[in-house]
């Protein structure tokens, strides 16, 4: 537990220190009137208090990321742990506050379009495209496992049909009603249901935590086929709403929308990421304790979905009612992304198609393809649909840095905070879908009856980020040059 508890105070130590030296970077004014104070619509541009704000933003981003997905990415074994840690501080939380940020700066405009004004036109409307994917596969994701979870807690003749049903028709009213309606009312209970579950975990984790083996301890890969999922880049997409994740991108603009004050966008943005990071933390810890060893944790997983050892941990260790109320934390973290995924695809289509959202005829317009969309996206088989989530969300947190990146340089502010992990990312991103079974090197494997070699994946990938690189240097050199010329005449 030594290990657990210095990982928990680094993360909350990286809010208080390179969170501040992030703002800083960025140059938050306190004084600057934000979009919700010039633009109020009564829909989606509503000021609320900004207790408020950061729980529906967590709850927006938290999603099963930190919790399926610390569960199984554990299984890569310590390195599992500081990439939650150190991936949080220095990638998640600074993605999540620059893109909150520039949303803020821009009249709280959606992602691809803020990508546009940094990248160009042809990548704005690649984004567009793009974005509105990723959003419609979170939407049906994110049903699934909650309707697993309420079909356990709940009769037979609930079952999981009957809630994925419930799920979608909630999911239909969030994303037409306006925003103080229904997610402004509903999500601060959620907020303290799913912060009750991480806590008592974590005082549970205290009790039993004897059982974890400490980071430095059996240090290597425990996936069951190491050599068909390296570390390199498996892990790195396996856990992503716990350390970085491009969905969260989407995510902020529509709470730029309603934030009253830049001072308190720090703790909205980027405390909401290390936030998830400490809940993926507390459950990568609780999947290993619990079962005891990275082997039975592996049987585990084998036997049952992560919703089964979720619901396992909650009862064993906090008693029936206390379970209970963890799993609803549960249920409600995936389900208050889902609905929040398809509010923000009808943002960004409206954005694109200049469609004003103030009457509800409107937002049906733009509304009812993306569901018709998503309920037909949810038909494809759920292991499939949760990997090309995985690379697809990566990918846009890619996008997303590189337009930091840009954006930093040309405001002449510290660009290093967002070029690393862009880099890094870019390596993972591409690795990973030239090397993954899912990936384009396994389609040489009919024709030629072999795929690309991890050597090869891995110098593809770290290739394609030093190009970026490279032509990134370019256009800051030419940038540079053309502000001396300007200031010579």
């Amino acid at each position: 537990m030594l290990s657990f508890t210095i990982a928990l105070i680094v993360l909350i130590v990286g809010y208080f220190t390179y969170g501040i030296f992030v703002e800083k970077v960025f140059g938050a004014d306190p004084a600057r009137k934000t979009p919700v104070m010039t633009m109020a619509d009564g829909v989606d541009y509503v000021p609320l208090p900004s207790w408020k704000i950061f729980l529906i933003q967590f709850l927006n981003i938290a999603g099963l990321g930190p919790i399926f997905g610390a569960i199984m990415g554990v299984m890569f074994g310590p390195a599992a742990f500081l990439w939650i840690v150190f991936g949080t501080i220095f990638a998640g939380a600074v993605h999540d506050y620059l893109s909150g940020m520039l949303s803020l700066r821009n009249g709280g405009a959606s992602l691809p379009e803020l990508v546009g004004q940094q990248l160009g036109n042809g990548i704005r409307n690649t984004m567009r495209g793009f974005s509105l994917l990723l959003l419609i596969l979170v939407g049906a994701v994110f049903v699934y496992n909650p309707a697993d979870l309420l079909a356990m807690l709940t009769p037979d003749s609930l079952d999981k049909t009957f809630w994925i049903v419930v799920i979608f028709a909630y999911y239909m009213a969030a994303t037409l009603l306006p925003v103080d309606k229904l997610i402004g009312r509903l999500y601060p209970l959620f907020g303290v249901a799913l912060l009750f579950m991480a806590i008592g975990i974590l005082c549970a984790l205290y009790v039993h935590g004897s059982a974890m083996p400490e980071i430095w301890q059996d240090f290597h890969n425990h996936t069951a086929n190491p050599e068909a999922t390296p570390i390199f880049p498996m892990m790195f997409v396996s856990i992503a709403c716990g350390a970085i994740s491009g969905f969260h991108a989407t995510q902020s603009p529509m709470m730029a929308r309603c934030l009253r004050n830049e001072r308190h966008a720090r703790p909205i943005f980027y405390g909401a990421m290390a936030t998830e990071g400490i809940v993926a933390l507390i459950w990568a810890a609780a999947a290993i304790t619990f079962t005891g060893s990275y082997t039975q944790l592996s049987e585990t997983l084998g036997g049952g979905s992560p919703a089964v050892l979720v619901n396992n941990i909650s009862k064993s260790w906090l008693g029936a009612a206390g379970g209970i109320l963890a799993i609803l934390g549960v249920i409600a973290a995936p389900i208050t992304s889902g609905d929040t995924a398809l509010r923000s695809a009808r943002l960004i289509a409206s954005d694109f198609l200049h469609i004003p959202q103030k009457s509800i005829g409107r937002r049906l317009a733009v509304s009812i393809p993306i569901f018709v969309l998503c309920a037909v996206i949810m038909m494809i088989p759920y292991d499939a649909l949760w990997r090309y989530f995985a690379w697809c969300n990566q990918v846009l947190a890619v996008f997303t840095l590189w337009t930091l990146t840009v954006y930093l340089a040309r405001e002449r502010r510290l660009y290093l905070i967002t070029l690393l992990p862009a880099m890094f990312m870019t390596a993972v991103t591409t690795t990973y879908i030239v090397f993954a079974p899912e990936g384009i090197g396994a389609l040489l494997i009919p024709t030629f009856g072999y795929g690309v070699t991890y050597t090869i994946a891995v110098s593809a990938g770290f290739g394609l980020a030093l190009a970026f690189y490279a032509a990134f240097e370019r256009w800051r050199r030419g940038l540079a040059s053309t502000a001396q010329s300007v200031i010579s005449a």
